[in-house]
């Protein structure tokens, strides 16, 4: 826990470098590709992943250091060769995984977020899934596991695959010649990140689009058929917890409606979209049909209230910088408070974002907590006042200004729902 969050103390400030650079050069091309709430709920999708990574909030069901002390036939050192196998067994393992959260209904569900945007930048690559609940896909590293590839090599290069997953997530680089045919450029992930029914369930692989190629998902990109971004059921919210479980919460209902006994139970395992005839009849879900006649979701809002929730964003980061920063200094189960306060925090504003009452009863739920935070810790946060003189009061301060900021913004210059420019 404390190792993975001293890893993320340099790569999160490094992601947001590379977000920076790109909304530049894209201002200098006149070529659009960030929109402030998008964005926002981007990097917000980011801050909750990372959050509940570093807390551990997964269940494992096999781990790989089990796999490897009971399937082991070889027992490799840690050599560079070791490193190469393991990374290209990360990457075989990872394109399984991607593909079968794309093609099965229920796996979709800790997937969807990633792909909820209606933009494609870089931003977007941070909108992880937080509902990842169970960790059911570590038999994929049965090969590496038979080979003895030590966990410690593992637990190196899985976050470095995982980080090098970040920057083809642009429209601003176009094809790469003679590397097209190697790795994953940006050209094979824009088609992937599509919803243009030439370019959906494509180009799944992570590092090398070898395995595209090797097992008939591969597809280039089209000079006349420019990529449409998103979610065939728009997901229509800035808040990426409701997103996070939107899929999942609409297979329940199925599953409860629908009279079939089969159907209750299968609809968890077919091809991601399925749902019984009888439901989909009585209960009708829209999903795009003309790609290029959708309007992207958005909400009207004062330059005060964009202002409003880029702060509440950049506060959000300073909280969790400031907890992993000193994660190992506080109590495991205070630890897990702060998160769960960094968690409402980012529900709230997300939110209101969307004009949306949850706003509301999100900060009162966020000022409770925190109140009683500083309450167990004889009133001061975390020991804050140590590295911040008057850190903890300034906290304070924050909070109830963010409950009545909220409260301004709420009933008098409410966020509404509009339909952007159309697609196309």
């Amino acid at each position: 826990m404390q190792a993975y969050a001293q890893i993320l103390n340099y790569a999160i400030p490094f992601f947001l470098v590379l977000i920076a650079i790109e909304y530049g050069a894209s201002c200098f091309m006149h070529f659009k590709v960030n929109r402030l709430f998008d964005t926002i709920s981007s990097l917000s999708s980011g801050i909750t992943n990372v959050i509940k990574d570093v807390l551990g909030l997964s269940i494992v069901i096999i781990s790989y250091g089990w796999l490897v002390s009971h399937l082991a036939i070889f027992h490799i050192e840690s050599t560079i060769l070791t490193y190469i196998i393991a990374f290209i067994g990360i990457d075989f393992a990872g394109y399984w995984v991607h593909r079968w959260s794309h093609e099965i209904n229920v796996f979709w569900n800790r997937h969807v977020i990633h792909h909820s945007s209606e933009e494609y930048n870089l931003s977007c690559a941070l909108r992880q899934s937080v509902s990842e609940i169970f960790a059911l896909f570590t038999f994929t590293y049965i090969p590496m596991a038979l080979l003895g590839v030590p966990v410690a090599v593992i637990a190196l290069v899985a976050p470095i695959h995982l980080f090098a997953q970040f920057w083809y997530h642009t429209r601003l680089i176009g094809q790469m010649g003679w590397l097209e045919y190697i790795i994953v450029t940006p050209s094979h992930h824009r088609v992937h990140h599509a919803i243009n029914p030439t370019y959906m369930d494509k180009n799944y692989s992570q590092i090398f689009i070898i395995w595209d190629k090797i097992f008939g998902t591969f597809q280039q990109e089209l000079p006349d058929e420019p990529a449409v971004y998103g979610i065939t059921r728009a997901a229509k919210t800035w808040n990426p917890w409701i997103i996070n479980y939107q899929h999942l919460w609409l297979l329940f209902k199925d599953s409860w409606r629908t009279s079939s006994i089969k159907d209750k139970i299968r609809i968890w395992f077919m091809p991601t979209g399925w749902r019984p005839n009888d439901v989909a009849q009585k209960y009708p879900v829209p999903y795009t049909t003309d790609i290029y006649h959708r309007a992207k979701y958005d909400t009207t809002s004062s330059s005060l209230f964009k202002i409003w929730s880029a702060s509440q964003l950049a506060i959000t980061l300073l909280f969790m910088m400031f907890l992993f920063n000193h994660i190992g200094e506080i109590p495991f189960q205070q630890v897990l408070l702060y998160g769960i306060f960094l968690f409402i925090t980012i529900f709230a504003y997300t939110s209101l974002m969307d004009g949306s009452l949850f706003g509301i009863i999100g900060e009162i739920a966020k000022i409770t907590l925190g109140i009683y935070l500083l309450s167990i810790n004889e009133n001061t946060w975390f020991g804050i006042d140590e590295y911040i003189q008057y850190g903890s009061l300034m906290i304070v301060i924050y909070m109830l200004v963010s409950l009545l900021g909220s409260l301004y913004f709420y009933f008098i210059e409410r966020p509404k729902e509009v339909e952007l420019i159309e697609i196309g």
